[in-house]
């Protein structure tokens, strides 16, 4: 098993739960972070003010998913984050040892 960590561009996260649902996925956890990569923020300008913006916001999505279906899930984020600009996000791949449902007490792929 594996847990995916996405971090993509906010406008981007329908598309994104769109692709995983048409490759069988059925849960995904969403957060709202800020951060910044390569695109290292950006100057706005406030009330005749300037001032940089040093965080973007971005969504972080979290998939856990059978080792077998890694390549396809990986291909669905990627496909449809995409924009070709700078900060279109990044993905991590971690393993995952045990997975344990609460409510049924099912373990390892099972439990996803």
């Amino acid at each position: 098993m594996k847990i995916v960590s996405a971090i993509i561009k906010p406008f981007k996260l329908d598309d994104v739960r769109q692709a995983l649902s048409e490759v069988g996925v059925s849960g995904i956890t969403v957060s709202e972070v800020k951060g910044f990569g390569r695109q290292k923020g950006h100057t706005e300008l406030y009330r005749g003010a300037e001032y940089v913006v040093d965080f973007l916001p971005k969504m972080k999505l979290e998939v856990a998913v059978a080792a077998d279906k890694l390549d396809s899930v990986l291909d669905a984020i990627t496909e449809s984050a995409k924009t070709g600009k700078i900060g279109d996000g990044k993905i991590f791949v971690t393993d995952l040892e045990q997975v344990i449902r609460i409510r049924t007490g099912e373990t390892g792929v099972d439990a996803l």
